[in-house]
Order: C-alpha cells, then sequence, then structure tokens
C-alpha cells in the first residue's frame, strides 16, 4: 500500500473515532433526557393521587403487623404533648459553677394549693444548695456501707449490715447510693459502671420465682433464693418491691444512656402476666403452705401502693386503680387530718400503716409527678394529691414536736435483737403514733427517730423544725459502717444498726438538695424494652406494654374534699 494510501487509511480510522465518540455522547443524553421525562411523570403521577394513599400506622386498624409495628411509636410525656422543653438532667455537685443556685427558680412567688389541672404547689419549699462540711461528710459515711458490706462475689449488698441477705426493696436502695455517690463525686464513671454492671449481671441470671418474677429474698453471696431466714427455698414475690426497683431502673436509664440495654435486659427476663390486673391493681404472690400453690394476692396499702404503682407506670404499665388513693378515711390528729388506707384489716388481712417513707421517697425520687411529667419545675408537683397529704404527714409529726417535746420523723426500721424490725407509724390500728412488730405487737419502746426520715424531711421541708430534726442525726454514724438507723425517742440512746435502705435514702436526700428531683426524663430513642420480641408471642404471654400514649397517662386526680362520713 503506498504511503498516500496509508494516511488516507490511518485519516478516515481516526474519523471514525470521533463520530464514534460524539454518537456515544448523545446516545447517552438520549437516555438521560428520556430518564427524567419517565420519572418526572411518574412523579407528577403519584403526586395527583397521593389523597388516595392509605399509610398504615403502627398499632392502628390498619395495622395487620401490630406487635412489628407498634414499638416504633414514640412514648408520649408531657413535654411533647404540650410542646415544652423538657427538665435537663443536673450536673454533677462537683461540675457545678459556683453560682449554679443563684437563680435558680424555686417558685415562692407562686401561692399554695392546687392549680386547674390538679397539679399542686406546696406552702412548703425544699432545700437546694451544695452540701455543706457535715452533710458531705454524712454522705461519705453513708457510702461507707456500701463499701463495706457489698458483696464481691456478686455485687449485691446486704440489707442488714453482716447478715447475706436481700431484697428488691433495699437493692434498689444500693442503686440509689450508686448514682447519689457518683452525681456528689464521692466516685467517679469506673467505679459506676463497675458496680451498676456486675450488679445488673447478677439480677439478670437470678433464678426467678416459679419462673415468673424476682424471689422476696436472695443471698447476697451466692445470688441463690432463700426465705427470710436466709435458708434455701423460694416464698413468692412482692409488687411493691419489683415497684421500687422498677423506679430505680428507670432513673439509672434516663441519667446513664449507655447502661440501657442492660436495664432493659434484665427486665425483659420477668414475666409480667400476674403483676398488673386489667384494672390496673398490683399483686404479689405467695406460697400457700398447706397445698405448695402459689397464691396471688393484692398488695399495697396507701402511700406504698401509689409510689409503687408509679414505678410500673415508668415502664408503660397502666397500673390506674393502684394509684388511686380510694378508699381511704381521716383520723384528726393534732388539727390534722391524716389520711389513711380505708380498707378494713380484719376483712383484707393487711394493715394500713402510715409512715413517713413511702412519702419521702415519691418526693425525693420523683418530685410528687406523675410518670409522663417530663417538664413541670420542681415548685409544681403534677401528682398534686401525693404532695398535698405528703404536707399533712409533715405537718402532724411537726405538732407533736411542740405540743409533747417529742422529736418526731416516724417510719419502719430495724432494730438490734427481736423483733428486729418495727413498724413505727404515726397511724395505725386505731392509734396514733402506735409502734408495732410485723405480727402486731405493741412495743412502744421502739420508738425512734428515724434517721433516713429525719434527713428526708430536712431535705423537702426547709423549715426550723426540720433543722432540729437535722442536729439530731447528722453525727449519727459510725465511721467505719455508717449511718446508725436512728434515735430511740424514749431516751435509750441510737438504734445501733446498720442498714441498706436507711443509708441509701440518706444519700438520696443529700443528692436531692444538690440536685432536685432524681427522675430524669428519658433522652434516647427507641427502647429495646418496647421492640424486644416483637415476632413472637412472648410480648403478649408477659405482658410487656407498648410506649404510652397520651390516653395511658395516669391521672391527675384530687382527694383532698374526701370526708370520713362517706364510709
Amino acid at each position: 500500500m503506498s504511503t498516500k494510501a496509508k494516511a488516507e487509511g490511518r485519516s478516515a480510522k481516526r474519523k471514525s473515532a470521533w463520530f464514534g465518540a460524539a454518537a456515544l455522547v448523545l446516545a447517552a443524553a438520549s437516555t438521560m433526557g428520556a430518564t427524567w421525562m419517565i420519572g418526572d411523570t411518574a412523579r407528577s403521577l403519584l403526586l395527583t393521587q397521593k389523597d388516595d394513599v392509605n399509610p398504615i400506622v403502627a398499632g392502628g386498624d390498619l395495622d395487620d403487623l401490630p406487635a412489628l409495628m407498634r414499638g416504633n411509636i414514640p412514648a408520649i410525656t408531657s413535654a411533647t404533648y404540650y410542646e415544652q422543653p423538657a427538665r435537663v438532667k443536673p450536673p454533677r455537685m462537683c461540675e457545678m459553677p459556683e453560682n449554679y443556685f443563684d437563680d435558680l427558680n424555686m417558685g415562692r412567688d407562686q401561692p399554695a394549693g392546687y392549680t386547674q389541672r390538679n397539679e399542686y404547689v406546696r406552702k412548703y419549699r425544699p432545700r437546694r444548695g451544695f452540701l455543706q462540711e457535715r452533710e458531705l461528710r454524712a454522705a461519705k459515711v453513708a457510702w461507707t456501707y456500701f463499701e463495706q458490706f457489698t458483696q464481691e462475689t456478686t455485687g449485691l449488698a446486704n440489707s442488714v449490715g453482716n447478715y447475706p441477705s436481700t431484697t428488691l426493696w433495699d437493692t434498689a436502695s444500693y442503686m440509689a447510693a450508686v448514682v447519689a455517690a457518683y452525681e456528689l463525686c464521692l466516685i467517679e464513671k469506673p467505679e459506676l459502671d463497675h458496680r451498676m454492671t456486675q450488679l445488673l449481671t447478677t439480677i439478670k441470671g437470678l433464678d426467678l420465682f416459679r419462673g415468673e418474677m424476682p424471689n422476696k429474698v436472695y443471698h447476697t453471696k451466692t445470688g441463690a433464693k432463700v426465705d427470710y431466714t436466709n435458708k434455701a427455698g423460694e416464698i413468692g414475690f412482692s409488687a411493691l418491691d419489683i415497684g421500687r426497683f422498677l423506679v430505680w431502673m428507670r432513673i439509672i436509664k434516663n441519667r446513664y444512656p449507655h447502661l440501657g440495654n442492660t436495664v432493659d435486659s434484665v427486665l425483659l427476663k420477668w414475666d409480667f402476666s400476674n403483676t398488673v390486673s386489667d384494672e390496673g391493681l398490683l399483686f404479689g404472690a405467695y406460697v400457700d403452705k398447706e397445698t405448695g400453690e402459689t397464691v396471688y394476692a393484692q398488695e399495697g396499702r396507701l402511700g406504698y401502693e401509689e409510689y409503687a404503682a408509679k414505678g410500673f407506670a415508668l415502664w408503660g404499665f397502666k397500673p390506674v386503680l393502684a394509684h388511686r388513693a380510694e378508699p381511704f378515711l381521716t383520723a384528726a390528729i393534732f388539727g390534722v387530718a391524716i389520711p389513711y388506707d380505708g380498707r378494713d384489716p380484719r376483712i383484707f388481712h393487711s394493715q394500713n400503716y402510715v409512715v413517713t417513707e413511702s412519702y419521702l421517697q415519691d418526693g425525693l425520687e420523683l418530685g410528687f409527678n406523675l410518670p409522663h411529667d417530663t417538664h413541670t419545675p420542681d415548685w409544681l408537683h403534677s401528682d398534686g394529691w401525693r404532695a398535698e397529704f405528703a404536707d399533712r404527714i409533715y405537718e402532724v409529726q411537726e405538732n407533736r414536736w411542740q405540743r409533747t417535746g417529742f422529736m418526731t420523723a416516724r417510719s419502719e426500721h430495724n432494730v438490734k435483737g427481736p423483733p428486729y424490725f418495727t413498724y413505727d407509724t404515726i397511724f395505725s390500728d386505731g392509734y396514733p403514733w402506735n409502734t408495732v412488730t410485723p405480727r402486731g405487737d405493741y412495743t412502744p419502746d421502739h420508738a425512734a427517730v428515724s434517721a433516713k426520715a429525719a434527713l428526708g424531711l430536712w431535705a423537702l421541708w426547709d423549715t426550723e423544725y426540720t433543722d432540729v430534726l437535722y442536729e439530731a442525726i447528722i453525727e449519727l454514724y459510725n465511721p467505719e459502717n455508717g449511718m446508725y438507723e436512728g434515735l430511740y425517742e424514749r431516751g435509750q440512746g441510737r438504734v445501733e444498726i446498720y442498714t441498706a435502705n436507711n443509708n441509701g435514702i440518706i444519700l438520696t436526700s443529700l443528692l436531692y438538695k444538690v440536685q432536685g428531683t432524681i427522675l430524669t426524663p428519658y433522652q434516647g430513642g427507641n427502647e429495646v424494652w418496647f421492640t424486644a420480641y416483637r415476632d413472637q408471642d412472648v410480648r403478649e404471654r408477659r405482658k410487656y406494654p407498648d410506649p404510652p400514649q397520651r390516653e395511658d397517662w395516669l391521672l391527675a386526680l384530687r382527694h383532698s374534699t374526701q370526708q370520713e362520713e362517706q364510709y
């Protein structure tokens, strides 16, 4: 082939390459244009038909798979419903600026009484501020109890000194102590995480009462089910103990999201099918001595029943009747109408003890608020009647001191030696200031100024009288073992015994002074508690609840007009 022909051939080949590239670009452009036109047309058609689309709402009538869908519905709280900013977790005491309390809103300009929503403004205000020297020392001593009496093998804390036994109630007091110790800067996060992780892992692995709920008592060294003499065996479960435990599980989950899945995994081992009735009452269980069968019995009386009910409601249950005060009566004591449970002990076989502790726990931990309340300030109490009744419980004890000279801060407490435990009541069995054993024996020599009640009253009621109580108990301790249980009313000296409940509530009271209401709102998204087992029937069988909606809220009621002659 000639040179010219070769050149023409090369030229022809070069022309073909340019032509191919151009054709490719043109084809691509055409394809893109067609795609855009088709997409735009489809989009237009879809938009024109949007009114014909029937969305499936989780939990609604059109939801064919409610168990799979409804866990994704967010829980509705007061902050979301009323479109208000939620409360925030306060900083730890050592992280607070020096002027933290300078502009704290205590609502001192607010008139006392009920609001239209049945919220309540107390005429008293709590103490708020940094811990002073003696208060900080009391906190450190109270924490010493748990350093001394927590078992290395299980992470469970003894209920009473060296005795290796505990209940869920006292375990909740230990959890309260860990939270308070961390927030008051007595321990740091590694110890918080270690203690809580070990404790929750142990509780998750506990052998349940007949595969249902935690046994009433466990051995702290082994984690085995035991009876009240600490011998192997199972004796039932307590709805009140579980309710208190649920309060603190929710506090821990809300405050420390990194522990949330661990918290949920514990509760997802339990079967709640016999614990909260369809009517909203709480049921515990015991073993019939003759037949060995499980017997389920309504549990709780005015004071503790409503507090425990709110523990269940914090997890989505609906203990509606358990949260109501009715039926109740009143007893006039030193000019104060003291409410007590109206159910006849001769018929219902359960005593109606009026003590301070259940009201203190409601105020310190929950702020006398309803479980769905995530936005009201500390001086406004959405569970109004609880705050009002608590004021009566305080006032009658101050009035007794003023009229008789007896310092009074009454609650159940342990004693050294038989009967080991005493209900030191404001009112029970028809008598004011009645001190009785669990069997009902009258034991006036065991009447005492309870250390936990005294410091709890001091935290929630900033008055001259609670200053007197504070002075009586603030030095009542052994630096190696913790705060003493109390001071005998009749001059016998100290109640020389150390307990988890006493030291835990003392730490809770001191934490309240620094941070206010201890329960803080949940800040996370979907919870494993509400989504687990959605593809199985486990949720239905164990009666796990759905995320609470507005219609699921416990009602804000008012009981102050209840009269005794109505019963």
